[in-house]
């Protein structure tokens, strides 16, 4: 019996201690993991410089209202910031007014046609009409000569009484020669005149035509739509337009970039301006759509410093990134980040910045070492606002992105 309670006695206490050594091993444990670690990487190397800049389009080309066209209300226009191709609607104008007008215009042209039509029959049954005459005229003149032509074997009277009648109607021809032509160079005035004012009336149902089919514009280019601001109400009131307002001839309306003319200009400081150079490569990163990384070519750099529209003002200089096959996500203006690539190191061993501290005035890591941390002494190769390349530590090897000790001190300040 009392074999047994000496067992099961010391039974608890085995397991007491076994309990009491997990506890302490957790708590160690959990010690351990409480710091944040990375692991150190191998591979190349990017040595960068970050600008902040925004997306501008090379080429874009501006969409205005039609010109010599009145009364222009806007009664449709195309999604703004959408896409839209070459050829595809974007603003259509009121024709109501115009479709009125052109009903007018019409009818006026109509009216003057039938109008010259009339003349010209009028002008051909007159014509027929001093044709018949005139050729009476004639018979009577050669009638007249055939009779002095008889004064031989006529009387004295009768011959006078045939010449009197030949001067008399040589007299008659002449008047109607006279009158014909009177009445063909009224005929002419009349039909020029008539002809002038059909034409008047076809150019305005023409002109009526043109505006009509103006009032429908389409795309120059492919792009993406951004409608200008409506100044009509005053600067402080400037609006985008919109369906229902009214234009003035010749306004601009909207504006269409061309996608694939995008470039990110960046601002870059003076102390960076000599580690760059044009046709670098360069990884853009926009704050509209972190999750994608934007590969791009540096086509230029500025001569001279450029001042900056913010308050206060600010003297940098510009670089240009161009971007090949962009993304149909990215739009003018967006804001971003352009990661100029200055040198590439294969195969180095990097770690982020956070993990580099200083010691007696040289560079260390803290790397994991079972439950501890140990510093180690590194060389930095190369430094990036996030990382750093260096060497003295394998690839793989955790190190602490905070300082094992400091993090031991602000525990031990917060225990009571």
């Amino acid at each position: 019996m009392k074999l047994r309670r000496a067992i099961q006695a010391s039974v608890v206490l085995a397991l007491a201690a076994a309990a009491v050594f997990g506890f302490f091993r957790i708590r160690e444990a959990r010690a351990a993991t409480s710091i944040p670690t990375a692991p150190a990487r191998q591979g190349d190397f990017l040595v960068i410089t970050k600008c902040r800049g925004e997306l501008r389009a090379r080429r874009s080309v501006q969409v205005n209202a039609p010109m010599n066209v009145p009364d222009l209300r806007i009664v449709w226009l195309a999604a703004a910031n959408s896409p839209i191709k070459e050829g595809d609607p974007v603003i259509k104008f009121d024709q109501s007014s115009a479709k009125q007008q052109l009903q007018e215009k019409e009818a006026a042209l109509k009216q003057a046609q039938e109008t010259r039509n009339q003349a010209v029959a009028e002008a051909r049954i007159t014509e027929e009409a001093d044709r018949r005459d005139l050729a009476s005229a004639r018979y009577e003149v050669e009638r007249a000569r055939l009779e002095v032509s008889r004064q031989e074997i006529l009387s004295a009277i009768q011959g006078e009484e045939a010449r009197i009648n030949l001067g008399l109607s040589e007299k008659k021809l002449k008047v109607q020669e006279a009158t014909v032509a009177l009445h063909e160079a009224s005929s002419k005035s009349k039909i020029a005149s008539l002809t002038r004012l059909k034409e008047q009336a076809q150019y305005e149902v023409d002109l009526t035509n043109e505006r009509l089919s103006r009032m429908e514009v389409r795309s120059p280019l492919t792009g993406v739509i951004v409608f200008l601001p409506n100044y009509s109400s005053g600067w402080m009131n400037a609006k985008p337009f919109k369906v229902g307002d009214q234009v003035w001839p010749g306004a601009s309306i909207a504006e269409i970039p061309d996608l694939q003319t995008l470039e990110m200009e960046g601002k870059v400081e003076e102390t960076d301006r000599g580690r760059i150079t044009a046709g670098s490569d360069v990884r853009v990163h926009l704050d509209a759509l972190p999750e994608l990384t934007v590969p791009a070519k540096l086509s230029g750099l500025s001569v001279m410093t450029q001042v900056s529209f913010d308050w206060p003002p600010t003297y940098n200089f510009r670089a240009y990134a161009r971007i090949e096959n962009a993304d149909p996500r990215l739009r003018p203006e967006m804001n971003g980040t352009m990661d100029v690539v200055v040198n590439r190191i294969p195969n180095a061993i990097s770690v982020p910045s956070k993990a580099v501290f200083t010691r007696a005035g040289k560079p260390i890591v803290f790397t994991a070492d079972g439950r501890d941390f140990k510093p180690r002494e590194i060389e930095v190769i190369a430094r990036n606002p996030d990382e750093v390349a260096i060497k003295g530590v394998s690839a793989g090897v955790a190190v602490a992105l905070v300082e094992p000790e400091l993090q031991d001190q602000k525990k031990q300040e917060k225990k009571p």
